[in-house]
């Protein structure tokens, strides 16, 4: 099954844009065996200059949906009654880790000046040049 979507969002504070990938269902005696793999990208604030940027993330999981309680693994995911699986909340988690500790914009981002709080990767402020110098 392939998946594209422009934009999703998962909650509130988690939207991830040009989200795409797939998902593979096999199934097994104890329930439904998801594979799947997905990418897009998401807003993210840099720690260093609280500068806004775009993370791309990547995840690929396998899940099993156990048909009982008695193949339930330790996610303790189930087939639901109905039959239909929602992934929306897995993906989320998935995603959710895949995310950086500490965001940052780009690996030499200089961030702010701690006087003045300029930003120092666009701008060179008086108080930086002073430090340079010392």
């Amino acid at each position: 099954m392939q998946f594209d979507v422009p934009e999703f969002s998962f909650s509130e504070d988690f939207l991830v844009s040009h989200l795409s990938g797939s998902v593979r269902i096999s199934r097994t005696p104890q329930g439904l065996l998801f594979q799947g793999d997905f990418h897009g990208d998401t807003v993210q604030e840099c720690v260093r200059c609280l500068d806004e940027y775009h993370q791309d993330i990547h995840t690929d999981f396998e899940e099993l949906f156990a048909f009982t309680r008695n193949n339930v693994t330790d996610s303790g995911l189930l087939v639901p009654e109905d039959g239909q699986v929602d992934l929306a909340p897995l993906l989320r988690e998935y995603l959710l880790l895949e995310l950086p500790i500490k965001p940052l914009c780009q690996p030499d981002c200089k961030g702010l000046c701690v006087i003045c709080g300029a930003n120092l990767n666009t701008t060179v402020c008086e108080h930086a040049e002073a430090a340079a110098s010392v």
